[in-house]
């Protein structure tokens, strides 16, 4: 059962349908692989075994029942159904914890399922446990979080990417075949691009927020990690729809074309006539040579299909960063304002009340955090309100106008990096806070815009991934995996497909150093 870590998911679920796997030997498989690597990777905040095992034990029992009635009653199972999938830590699962990377929700037990977590257990799905996150979802690296860093599969000394970086590298690593992840500024395309999978930020409002612990309520999207694009689309599929909790969830129907996507010779043959905008900006200063490389030799090949490729511009991006370092921020310090030792988490101090709720919020909240309530409530406060906040949500309005000009002229996409680089290594840039802030340049205006974007891999630099970013227009999810599938028909043969992370034989090693070692220790062991 080892090998069938590396199936996809849907072969996994084709397995179970036709009776020649379990989904508690699959579920098995996977806990083994998590238990025994999660020291040197961080991974995992939670695995939860026993409560994996049930599961998988009611899906087979789901599924037995189904082949029992026949092949009608199969096919209205999800394909999803028995198949393992791990939550970011701040996705809410009755009775777990859901501490969102963050010292002041330990300790904390949901009382409710969210949305999501309600379509996966419908689904059949089997929770494996949660991931390592950066705190509040507020990094780009997951060396944020309280519970120690995640490391990257490719190389232990090096980052996941964040916020999502638990979920990105558990899949990279054969933890699970599926994860899910949340994206308010890139933190599910960057970490997939960092770590080799297919990652996807859907439109905003295509996937309820009831139940997920909030980072910036007008930006943060709950979407797929997966290790190719029909597994991303399958789980995109579960958890997507209207959801009367939350207004921001838009009544668009989930369509069923993403559970029959085209196979290869269809996929790379819907490539031909395809009109991409190659946006100029997205190719900022300092990317580094291997990956601009990579990305272009992606869209040649994507031109020798059919496709037609032009460069565009998408003028008012250079204003992307510093918009979303309003807006973000802003938001964060109202949604935070409710951690105040009373509600959630764990209560500090013995003076008053005053004195109590600075000494929680003191100590439970991290350094990063701190650093961005304090942005937020000085960009909300009387005087700056207008210079500020106003203005940063002026400019968001022209930036989503770059991308609705480019969709009036015709384009079906738009091809560009994910990043400007590949992984980093621990400690690179967490003293530079603008450097880190960086690191999200190229997916941050996808979010000011609410358009769905997907991350793609598109070969390896020094050994490392590289990412291939394609956005799309609101509700246009079919059309990137349709892309997505043909790029990956195309690319099927190339020798990079066939490499599997370098450093997991390390990882599964007890000697090798932990992630929290490693990075207070850069050098420490062998990098993998």
């Amino acid at each position: 059962m080892t090998d069938a870590t590396r199936l996809t998911a849907l072969h996994q679920a084709a397995l179970l349908r036709a009776g020649h796997a379990s989904s508690r030997d699959l579920a098995a498989a996977h806990l083994d692989g998590a238990e025994r690597e999660n020291h040197a990777l961080n991974a995992w905040l939670v695995i939860d075994r026993q409560g994996a095992l049930e599961q998988a034990d009611a899906a087979d029992a789901r599924i037995a029942a189904a082949r029992a009635e026949g092949p009608a009653a199969l096919a209205r199972l999800h394909p999803l159904a028995g198949v393992p999938i791990a939550l970011k830590d701040l996705v809410s699962v009755r009775g777990g914890q859901a501490t969102a990377g963050s010292r002041i929700l330990e300790g904390y037990r949901a009382p409710y399922d969210a949305h999501i977590t309600e379509r996966l257990k419908d689904a059949g799905a089997v929770i494996l446990g949660k991931t390592n996150m950066d705190e509040f979802a507020m990094g780009s690296s997951t060396e944020h979080s309280a519970y120690g860093p995640t490391a990257n599969p490719w190389a232990l000394d090096r980052v996941p990417g964040g916020s999502s970086g638990g979920s990105a590298a558990s899949v990279a690593a054969y933890h699970a075949p599926i994860s899910i992840g949340t994206d308010t500024g890139g933190s599910i395309r960057q970490p997939a691009a960092l770590c080799g999978i297919v990652g996807l930020k859907p439109t905003y409002g295509r996937v309820s927020r009831y139940g997920i612990i909030a980072f910036a309520s007008s930006l943060d999207q709950v979407g797929p990690f997966a290790r190719d694009t029909r597994d991303a689309a399958a789980l995109l599929h579960a958890v997507a729809g209207r959801d009367e909790r939350d207004s921001t969830s838009a009544p668009i129907p989930v369509p069923d074309r993403w559970l029959s996507l085209p196979g290869p010779a269809e996929a790379a043959a819907s490539l031909k006539g395809r009109r991409l905008g190659l946006p100029r900006e997205y190719f900022v200063d300092g990317m580094e040579p291997g990956v601009e490389a990579r990305v272009r030799e992606a869209v040649r090949a994507l031109e020798d299909a059919g496709a037609i490729v032009e460069e565009v511009s998408l003028p008012h991006t250079e204003y992307g960063l510093a918009t979303y370092y309003i807006v973000a921020p802003a938001e964060a310090s109202a949604n935070l304002a409710r951690y105040d030792g009373v509600r959630f988490g764990p209560r500090l101090g013995d003076g008053d009340v005053l004195a109590n709720y600075l000494a929680t919020r003191g100590q439970g909240f991290g350094p990063e955090v701190k650093r961005r309530i304090m942005l937020g409530t000085y960009a909300l406060s009387a005087g700056y309100y207008d210079a500020f906040y106003l203005k940063a949500q002026k400019v968001r309005t022209l930036i989503k106008a770059d991308f609705d000009a480019l969709w009036a002229q015709g384009f079906d996409a738009l091809v560009a990096p994910t990043t400007s680089g590949v992984a980093f290594r621990f400690g690179a840039k967490m003293a530079d806070p603008v450097a880190m802030y960086l690191s999200d340049a190229c997916t941050l205006p996808v979010n000011m815009a609410g358009l769905p974007g997907m991350s793609i891999p598109c070969g390896l630099s020094e050994g490392l991934p590289v990412g291939l970013q394609l956005i799309g227009a609101p509700w246009a999810e079919t059309g990137l995996f349709e892309l997505a599938c043909g790029y990956e028909a195309i690319t099927a043969d190339a020798p990079w497909r066939a490499q599997e992370p370098s450093a997991l034989a390390l990882a599964a090693d007890p000697a090798t150093p932990t992630p929290r070692q490693r990075a207070a220790a850069p050098g420490a062991g062998l990098a993998g």
